[in-house]
């Protein structure tokens, strides 16, 4: 799977460096001075190393957790996220990462202990809840970097905080060999299957992720349902109401659900047109004031108000 490590000279003793560079010792390995050198250069190809991307070995120094933009929660008062990772194996058309980063290389923040650190000194005594998978995939790539494995016993302790997980991996066997905890919520991005076809390349498809969702709820795991964002395709009332139906004829207990639309700023979205000019979703963008109400009304047939959790600008319609 990685073929290329660069590894900065900070980031060498850490353990988990060295668990990495055990494991992929076929691997070319590429010292380098920070990370910023290889993911920030000019003149990348996003599009040719989404192909065959690299991993990059780093500490990550500065604010790593941050609060979320208000009006974003899944109920509680505090909100956070942090992220050990930067990018993801999957290539949907609408994902923000193709226009923020000029790399498609992941970053791995290998210094876990001082996220711990961080994660610990703002949860305090409120409930909080911290989000990772904003700018990846909280388990794709879970079987190597051994996220799951050494934050969980960290946020068992925790008895304030929560932790979302937001990912479309089906990568669920570590959870699926463990004791649920009870302050951890996996919550999986859906769209329909025609939906997810065309527009999440490289993603397991609606039926794997809903077999997912249905081993991890029988097995005790708080699970999320993240319609975020819905497109705005053609004929998107006979696409959305069955597949609403579905997700939640199978999915019995939701801890939480969450509806949005397409949505970048303005020149982050200039970015994405340059390097998808073709890509439709981009190019067309979304008319929320249609698809949004729809879709809100469909999921409050089927949940209480109290667990359903849309986007501002549905509460504000």
């Amino acid at each position: 799977m990685i073929s290329t490590l660069y590894i900065e000279e900070e980031a060498h003793n850490y353990p988990l460096t060295k668990t990495l560079l055990s494991r992929f010792s076929h691997a070319r390995h590429i010292p380098i001075g920070r990370f910023g050198e290889v993911f920030n250069s000019a003149k990348q190809n996003f599009r040719l190393q989404k192909e065959k991307p690299a991993l990059i070995l780093a500490v990550k120094h500065g604010r790593r957790v941050l609060p979320i933009p208000d009006g974003y929660s899944i109920g509680r008062e505090k909100n956070y996220y942090f992220s050990h990772l930067l990018n993801c194996p999957f290539d949907c058309s609408y994902c923000f990462l193709q226009g923020m980063y000029r790399s498609a290389h992941y970053v791995l923040f290998v210094n876990y202990e001082d996220y711990m650190e961080d994660i610990a000194s703002v949860s305090h005594e409120a409930p909080t809840t911290f989000f990772s998978g904003y700018d990846g995939d909280s388990l794709a790539l879970e079987s190597f970097i051994s996220f799951t494995q050494t934050f969980f016993p960290f946020f068992e302790k925790l008895s304030h905080a929560e932790l979302e997980l937001r990912t479309k991996s089906v990568s669920i066997k570590t959870l699926l060999q463990q004791e649920p905890l009870q302050n951890v919520v996996v919550a999986y991005s859906l769209n329909p299957h025609t939906v997810a076809k065309k527009y999440e390349p490289k993603t397991p498809s609606l039926a794997a992720r809903l077999d997912a969702l249905e081993k991890l709820e029988q097995h005790g795991w708080r699970v999320g349902l993240r319609f975020d964002p819905v497109l705005y395709v053609e004929n998107y009332k006979a696409q959305y109401a069955p597949f609403f139906d579905e997700v939640f004829s199978r999915v019995k207990n939701p801890h939480s659900v969450t509806l949005g639309g397409f949505r970048v700023p303005k020149d982050l979205y200039k970015k994405m047109r340059k390097i998808a000019p073709t890509n439709l979703v981009i190019a067309q963008g979304s008319p929320e004031s249609e698809i949004l109400p729809f879709c809100a009304a469909q999921i409050r047939n089927h949940i209480e108000e109290e667990r359903f959790f849309p986007c501002q600008s549905i509460n504000e319609s």
